[in-house]
């Protein structure tokens, strides 16, 4: 079930039955020549889209700017600040309550919401208001993507190339498939813009020109669809055990005590 397109009278029997709703998560930022800036949105509005289908669950709309300050440099790209989009995020859930959700998925495509994104489900923890936490789609098929592609890249690499090819294909710049990969960064690791021991770089042109990782004419709408499935499955079996929880069972243990 998709929030915005159901009216009023209709949601009061889900909120009556069910208390898990699935919030999509993405930005609006540069990812390349050959895709488009809401590359991260769509993606997550697709996986929440397709859970929600598969589950019968709540999707509401995509929160579609994150935080992407490291991208600033490249036209078009829009960004919130880390608090400001930190309260936003936390004003959105908590009102949730009001209609009787108490548990929520963040489901996340951009890696610079993520550490906000676990500040807030820590904050309405805490409050014992709510439990929300975050997904993020690669996160749940490690093997498969390495298994796909040699050069992922962290961004704007053949693996979001190929989700966004299988879910909006006339976005998809295929005849700039070589640029991307010529004029960015194909091999990304964990020593990249590293002096001794020291993360060096703050924004994404600090290693890319052209502001992409990895080798992009990997890509393929049929690798898409398969990494698009198979991270479905982890969300949607996700969302099945999270509603399944108990609601004391999600919130902070209390003190501990001594046990003899």
């Amino acid at each position: 079930m998709y929030l915005g397109d159901t009216a009023w009278p209709d949601l009061e029997q889900y909120f009556q039955q069910e208390s898990l709703a699935l919030v999509p998560v993405g930005s609006t930022e540069q990812h390349g020549p050959h895709l488009p800036e809401a590359t991260d949105a769509i993606i997550a509005e697709g996986f929440a889209r397709e859970a929600a289908r598969r589950t019968g669950y709540l999707c509401t709309p995509t929160i579609d700017i994150g935080v992407s300050p490291h991208h600033r440099q490249f036209y078009g790209t829009t960004w919130a600040d880390a608090p400001a989009f930190r309260t936003y995020v936390e004003s959105i859930t908590r009102n949730l309550t009001e209609h009787g959700i108490d548990r929520v998925i963040y489901v996340n495509a951009h890696g610079g919401n993520v550490e906000h994104l676990r500040e807030v489900g820590r904050r309405l923890r805490d409050d014992n208001e709510l439990y929300a936490i975050e997904w993020m789609w690669d996160e749940s098929i490690r093997e498969r993507i390495e298994a796909a592609f040699d050069s992922p890249g962290p961004h704007g690499g053949p693996k979001e190339t190929s989700l966004v090819w299988h879910l909006e294909p006339e976005l998809v710049h295929t005849d700039r498939l070589e640029q991307a990969r010529d004029g960015g960064l194909v091999e990304f690791g964990g020593d990249t813009g590293r002096v001794h021991g020291a993360r060096t770089f703050y924004d994404s042109i600090d290693n890319t020109d052209n502001g992409v990782l990895g080798d992009q004419t990997d890509a393929s709408a049929g690798v898409g669809a398969e990494l698009f499935a198979a991270a479905c499955d982890h969300l949607v079996e996700l969302s099945e055990w999270l509603a399944a929880r108990p609601f004391d069972a999600l919130m902070p243990e209390s003190h501990v005590s001594e046990r003899s």
